[in-house]
């Protein structure tokens, strides 16, 4: 009784096989004959749709697997890389606190109090930015009773974005350096060249078409090339050395062809920015 069973349910499951099959069949031959009654095809369509749900489902079930494997092993690397580099921050961390316990003990043994790289940091909020001098100045919400005072300098980020050139109680007026006012936009700078000597030059002037500062009046342009890298020299009044202003684009000759002027590509956005950091320089006497 049990052996007669299997076989009647071999027996159905080879007769539903050859109905798909000639259901098929059918749904192909007389798919262009328009005597022929729409349900016959969508049966032969349904049909060849289900058989093919019926061989795809293992093999995109495989698919999927296989892929959830290789992004487990993907994330995996990346989480590794990602430790590694922590590892590595947390030692340039220690490095810098190092380095600034040994820079304070030197001074003391030195006795000096302060040096050009010394400075507070004040964080303002942009407030005002007209679109008629969009190039040339924000308003922040810092003064003078937050310690605001003129010429400090302003940074956005990790790059120079201007100074401070007017102070009221409660906000400040910041010329950028991209203004065409070239009696503010020049700071002392200092550009650091492959060979570890620094070439002294001064921030005179914004090339709006190219986004570029122009450095001038270098006293040398020979060793410097494409990518070094341009500070503040701390020569220029309130401004503290080591404030990164961005690197070396480019070396033209100037508009008389006369001397070669350096191209800087800024660090700081300044077409995109809410948010500045006032820099007091903290150096006795000033």
């Amino acid at each position: 009784m049990p052996k007669f069973f299997s076989n009647k349910k071999l027996i159905i499951l080879l007769i539903t096989i050859v109905a798909m099959i000639g259901l098929i069949a059918v749904s192909i031959n007389v798919k262009d004959r328009r005597n022929t009654p729409p349900v016959i095809q969508q049966i032969g369509n349904d049909a060849a749709g289900f058989a093919s749900q019926v061989v795809a489902a293992p093999i995109n079930s495989l698919h999927t697997g296989f892929t959830a494997m290789v992004n487990l092993v993907n994330t995996y690397q990346d989480n590794e890389q990602l430790k590694k580099q922590l590892d590595e921050l947390d030692q340039v961390k220690e490095t810098n606190a190092t380095l600034k316990r040994e820079n304070k003990d030197l001074k003391q043994q030195l006795k000096l109090n302060s040096t050009l790289t010394n400075y507070k940091k004040i964080t303002a909020a942009v407030i005002t930015r007209s679109p008629a001098s969009w190039q040339n100045q924000v308003v922040i919400n810092k003064g003078q009773v937050n310690g605001i005072v003129k010429n400090m300098p302003v940074m956005t980020g990790s790059g120079l974005l201007g100074r401070i050139v007017e102070v009221n109680k409660t906000n400040s007026k910041v010329e950028l350096i991209s203004t065409s006012n070239k009696n503010t936009n020049s700071f002392a700078i200092e550009v650091k060249t492959a060979s570890g000597t620094y070439v002294n030059g001064i921030i005179s002037g914004y090339n709006a078409d190219k986004k570029e500062l122009i450095i001038s009046q270098l006293s040398s342009t020979d060793d410097i090339k494409k990518g070094n890298v341009v500070s503040t020299s701390g020569l220029g009044g309130l401004t503290p050395r080591g404030l990164y202003v961005g690197k070396v684009a480019n070396i033209r000759k100037d508009n008389y062809g006369l001397t070669n002027s350096v191209y800087v590509k800024p660090a700081a956005n300044i077409n995109d920015f809410t948010v500045v950091t006032v820099i007091n320089r903290s150096v006795e006497g000033n």
